[in-house]
């Protein structure tokens, strides 16, 4: 886990002072990688690579980065390749290694395959490869997303790094993206390769991308495809899971250093614990915080659970208000932008406190969209199985619960009273699509607050619709896949953005076992009523771990994801928050906020709505970047360069 950045020119010629453009690059993204860093730069001047390191497999300078080989081919690396000793064994007839990393596996793997390696490739990353021989600048990221990378064009030169701020100091301007705006506005997230940084896209999850020949190509080397096996059992799928998940959590704890785990008190990552402790290697530290002021926001008591079943040690958080005034421009400092819910500010507290006891640490990510954990899956469905029961038709295959077997599960739904409200608000049995476009839009409480004028709301649907309908993934019609596949498209690259952003904000690798592609391969062959049997969120993963989790765990209703105690936050101790933000000069001049109204508003907003943590949240981002567009600028014009460090050799 690291920091990469980098420069190539697209035409071949030498780039400018490319050595201290270097030197800003690595001061932007340093935070991700406490232990070293290195440059490197091309013979012709024209590449240059950047590298932050958080040692964790190899802790020796053999393993240091950029790393170089004969070509020369060079490398800057992000993540963690799980299958290396394997690929490492398989690659060594043809490949002398110096070192035991991963990094230089993936050079070897390069050099055997070319960008076929890809394929091979079992783990989190994010890298760029300049191949001299090719002349090319070869770069990828991993299946999911879990890691991330962002570029840019700027003239002749294409500029990359592991985060969107390390790019503003070479933008032209640093302006907002109004299409990407209006995606974040609905979603709390965007959904393609645009970003809040107009100029800036993040190369998508399962892409590649290759600067050659002056054009930059992007590919998908990747995706997952809903091919439904019906010849097998439930319990086969049960088992063939637990098959895969062990298997994934076992890999996942290969490291040099020490590993714990976060805890929320949910399924997903007080499964991984518990499994993380059954090996042989195990874990010795579980990490959770708290909301002690507010009885209903507080999990900890679950989380002893999980601990207590694992064997380890859990260590406390105490997490308040006052400390949501005191971190709240760091963590969208460190986010690049707003993105995915009010999670990230007690993700960044526990992260910091984790980081104190260990150098990487475990997370349940990726459970609810692959499993179906969401409240508005089993809602979705309640409303079509009333359709369909009054249609007659609810047996057509189509639908994969039925009227009888859902009412015993809508218990569930009883503390999303008034988003069920909302989402029947403008009426009732509309098309699949854009009944579930109603349930994750979070905009339609903000007409006072936005001009939606100025935004393209109608463009934003036909993004969503051309991926929930996309029949090349989903070849079934089958709501639940349709879904959790938008979801797992959407909503998690953007929760891995938080995963990854308040980890490495403290120099903290986090591992997500969940998101292993065997796993998510074997996933999309499972039919939904057997993942979703009977309206039970996560009803496959209760199943094949049914002896595993503890009862308190697995038989919860109530769980929600991270809460955060917004409601009772912005109407008390941060009130003056609130106001002060919206008041300022700056704020009453965006354009397409009615700043006044958000104020005069913000206590309408119900307990579950969003409304203003994503409006708060946007508005601190324009603050911390735009208004500071001129420090950014400063940073480029007044930098010194650095020597390049001496790369690593890793000769064949």
């Amino acid at each position: 886990m690291c920091g990469i950045a980098g420069i190539a020119s697209t035409d071949g010629k030498p780039i400018p002072r490319l050595a201290s453009s270097l030197a800003v690059l690595d001061s932007l993204v340093a935070h991700r990688g406490p232990d070293g860093n290195g440059t490197w730069i091309s013979p012709a001047r024209t590449v240059g690579l950047a590298h932050r390191r958080l040692a964790i497999i190899d802790l020796s300078d053999a393993a240091q980065q950029p790393m170089v080989a004969p070509g020369p081919t060079a490398i800057t690396y992000n993540g963690e390749i799980y299958n290396y000793l394997e690929l490492r064994a398989e690659l060594s007839p043809n490949w002398k290694f110096h070192s035991n990393s991963d990094t230089e596996v993936i050079l070897a793997a390069y050099d055997r395959y070319g960008t076929d390696c890809l394929g091979r490739l079992r783990g989190m990353f994010a890298f760029a490869v300049w191949d001299d021989r090719r002349h090319r600048l070869f770069c990828a990221r991993d299946r999911f997303g879990i890691k991330p990378f962002y570029y840019t064009l700027v003239g002749n030169r294409f500029i990359f790094a592991s985060e969107a701020k390390a790019l503003l100091p070479f933008l032209p301007e640093i302006e907002t993206d109004p299409a990407a705006l209006a995606e974040y506005l609905t979603f709390q997230y965007t959904i393609g390769e645009a970003t809040l940084f107009r100029g800036v896209k993040q190369l998508l999850p399962g892409h590649a991308l290759a600067v050659e020949n002056g054009n930059v190509r992007v590919w998908r080397y990747w995706d997952v495809y809903y091919e439904i096996d019906e010849d097998h059992s439930a319990r086969y799928f049960e088992r063939h899971l637990a098959e895969l998940l062990d298997d994934s959590v076992k890999i996942h704890l290969r490291s040099d250093v020490p590993i714990g785990a976060y805890v929320s008190g949910g399924i997903d990552s007080s499964l991984i614990a518990i499994l993380a402790n059954s090996t042989e290697r195990g874990i010795a530290d579980c990490f959770h915080g708290r909301f002690t002021e507010f009885e209903d926001y507080d999990e900890s008591d679950y989380a002893a659970v999980v601990v207590d079943r694992a064997g380890a040690k859990l260590h406390l958080i105490d997490i308040t208000a006052r400390q949501f005034r005191d971190h709240i421009d760091d963590v969208i400092y460190h986010l690049d932008f707003p993105v995915a819910g009010p999670g990230s500010f007690p993700q960044f507290m526990v992260s910091q406190l984790a980081a104190r006891h260990v150098k990487v640490v475990l997370g349940g990510q990726g459970g609810d969209e692959i499993f179906g954990g969401y409240a508005r899956y089993l809602l979705a469905y309640f409303e079509q199985c009333i359709k369909a029961a009054l249609d007659g038709n609810y047996k057509n295959g189509n639908f994969v619960v039925t009227i009888e077997s859902i009412v015993p599960n809508l218990g569930m739904l009883r503390e999303y009273k008034p988003m069920m409200k909302e989402f029947w608000r403008e009426g009732l049995f509309n098309g699949l699509d854009e009944r579930y476009f109603r349930l994750v839009d979070r905009s339609t409480d903000m007409e006072k607050e936005i001009d939606w004028t100025l935004l393209e709301k109608d463009r934003v649907f036909g993004n969503f619709m051309e991926i929930f309908n996309n029949q090349s993934n989903v070849r079934k019609e089958a709501y639940f896949d349709k879904m959790t596949h938008f979801d797992f498209k959407c909503l998690l690259p953007a929760l891995l953005q938080v995963e990854d952003r308040m980890s490495m904000a403290h120099g903290l690798e986090s591992r997500v076992p969940l998101l292993d592609h065997p796993l998510i391969e074997f996933l999309a062959t499972v039919p939904a009523d057997v993942k979703f049997e009977g309206g039970r969120m996560k009803h496959l993963l209760r199943r094949a771990y049914a002896d595993v989790l503890p009862s308190a765990i697995a038989d919860r209703r109530d769980k929600m994801g991270f809460p955060v105690p917004l409601k009772e936050w912005f109407s008390g101790e941060l009130r003056g928050l609130v106001q002060d933000t919206f008041r300022s000069r700056h704020a009453r001049q965006r354009p397409f906020l009615n700043a006044e109204a958000v104020v005069a508003n913000f206590e309408n907003a119900g307990r579950f709505s969003r409304k203003v943590w994503g409006l708060l949240c946007l508005e601190l981002w324009h603050q911390i970047f735009h208004d500071r567009a001129a420090h950014y600028r400063r940073m480029l014009t007044q930098a010194a360069p650095f020597e390049t460090t001496p790369a690593v050799g890793a000769a064949q």
